[in-house]
């Protein structure tokens, strides 16, 4: 009969020392910002502050809806955080498979710290190497294409709406993969080795290795993983939409993310912006909640 396991504060208090700082920074940082949240409900008034403002209930997020750039933010926003899923989310699990399948130590090492590197390029570089690259005159990549008749003699990529979208998900995928493929890694070593002799003596190929016991044996990080992806399908990251983004391209790079700080902040709308961003929050709740009820059910594998 199995014994329930407890946590006594007197007898494991070295425990809950190591895990005090990491409750400390979620409490400081995760929780105690929530207090703003009220600001999405009131009409913000600079010498009362945070509180002091009259209630106006749902206000602001019904003006949002009636605005005209509702549509457009979650549509641009959508696409973006959809592309980047479909296109972003498998790399890692392919590259993590090729990475194992190197049998040479050195030849692994040297692969892994070449893809991992770009994960470290901050978002300013990133894209400034965007803009050098896909300069309409000088840009390597734009003459490339050029040369091969895919684009037409002088195009900007950066400024036509068409191109932000793969030149954004693209760019992610290759600074992003490395980095995330390392907990497929991780997952790929803890595969017992009989395994891929049991596999070998039956005579199954490389690629049967794959299917038939690496993937198995992935199959529990992917799903964790997708479901946490899907609770951020509206969360496009703000700094590198926002730098990439000019005149030209706005019209599919205004997301929620740079609508709220361009209304919120810029324009002084407070509430205005909190409602937004409150709202985009809600959403990516509630797919994290529908995504995780969906991998319950189907394949038994949840957060909770």
């Amino acid at each position: 009969m199995k014994k329930k396991r407890t946590f006594s504060l007197k007898k494991e208090w070295q425990l809950w020392v190591m895990i005090l700082p990491a409750l400390a920074y979620i409490l400081i940082f995760c929780y105690g910002p929530m207090y703003g949240i009220q600001l999405a409900f009131r009409k913000y008034d600079f010498s009362k502050g945070l509180t002091g403002g009259d209630w106006v209930g749902l206000k602001y997020f019904i003006q949002y809806f009636d605005s005209p750039m509702f549509a457009v933010t979650m549509k641009n926003t959508f696409i973006i955080s959809f592309f980047t899923l479909i296109c972003g989310f498998p790399a890692p699990i392919l590259l993590a498979i090729v990475i194992n399948s190197l049998r040479h130590n050195k030849l692994k090492r040297v692969v892994q710290t070449a893809v991992y590197m770009p994960y470290f390029i901050s978002t300013v570089v990133m894209v400034s190497i965007l803009q050098i690259l896909l300069s309409p005159t000088t840009g390597v990549v734009s003459n490339l294409l050029r040369n091969l008749n895919l684009i037409s003699k002088n195009v900007n990529l950066l400024g036509t709406p068409s191109a932000f979208v793969p030149v954004y998900v693209l760019s992610g995928v290759w600074q992003s993969a490395g980095w995330n493929s390392i907990i497929f890694i991780a997952a790929l070593s803890a595969v017992e080795g009989q395994l891929y002799d049991a596999a070998k003596v039956d005579g199954a190929s490389r690629w049967q290795q794959v299917i038939h016991v690496e993937l198995p044996a992935l199959v529990p990080t992917i799903v964790i993983l997708l479901i946490m992806n899907i609770g951020r399908i509206l969360s496009v990251g703000f700094e590198k939409v926002f730098l990439m983004q000019n005149e030209l391209n706005l019209s599919v790079s205004e997301v929620i993310s740079t609508y709220v700080f361009n209304i919120g902040v810029q324009s002084g709308q407070f509430s205005f912006g909190s409602a937004v961003g409150l709202f985009n929050t809600i959403i990516n709740f509630a797919f994290l909640i529908l995504a995780n009820m969906i991998s319950k059910k189907i394949a038994d594998i949840s957060l909770m």
